[in-house]
């Protein structure tokens, strides 16, 4: 049997980078939202400002590139909990897994950059993924009947951003950044158990629409 190829030194030192770029660019979007300055992603990850232009032209190309990889990212982990058998354990992975993406959600650079069709694709096939999570749990009478699939979404968001951990990490305080993880996965516990269906007292108004959900990824140039 042939071994595998090794990579080439420069390419795996690529790759190293390109990680670490979009791991600190999501840091950065998480504490400063869509004004994150390029300079400030780079230094985050340890990478010169040199390889990031080398890799991503613009910002702009830089966010592009990191809400495809998280579509891919959610639609993997809708799959995963689609492919568990227990309706409620499939949806708990979804939400589970797209927390430990972190930190945060990409939702500070909607209305900033150009969907590329092949991003529109990739978010159809998620948002198809994760409602077919939502549809099963609500057949199974595991999922509150009120709740829907974008209230999932929007819960999610909502977790993902940690004001404790974004503090303490800002502030270096290493110490207490198991501790507050651990906090926020509690809050998270806490959650899920308001979305099981168990009797609870109905959700306030009406259920939210996916336009609340989508229409601040419109830009006003695009219509």
């Amino acid at each position: 049997m042939t071994p595998p190829a090794r990579r080439a030194p420069r390419q795996a030192e690529a790759e190293r980078n390109d990680r670490a770029l979009l791991r600190a660019a999501k840091e950065v979007l998480a504490v400063d939202g869509a004004h994150a300055s390029v300079a400030a992603i780079a230094a985050r990850a340890k990478v010169g400002i040199g390889s990031l232009y080398r890799r991503y032209r613009t910002k702009e190309d830089l966010f592009r590139h990191l809400l495809s990889v998280t579509l891919d990212q959610y639609l993997e982990a809708a799959e995963a909990g689609l492919a568990i058998e227990d309706p409620w354990e499939g949806l708990a992975h979804y939400v589970h897994a797209v927390l430990d993406f972190g930190p945060g959600s990409l939702a500070p650079i909607a209305g900033t950059i150009a969907l590329s069709p092949e991003i529109e694709e990739k978010n159809r096939k998620g948002d198809e993924a994760v409602a077919a999570l939502v549809d099963r749990a609500h057949a199974a009478g595991v999922l509150r009947a009120d709740a829907s699939l974008i209230d999932v979404e929007l819960l999610i968001e909502q977790l993902g951003k940690s004001p404790l951990l974004d503090q303490l990490g800002a502030q270096g305080r290493t110490e207490l950044l198991g501790a507050a993880a651990n906090a926020r996965a509690r809050l998270t516990a806490i959650a899920l158990d308001g979305l099981r269906a168990q009797g609870n007292p109905p959700l306030p108004g009406e259920a939210p629409g996916y336009e609340l959900f989508s229409a601040r990824w419109e830009r006003p140039e695009d219509d």
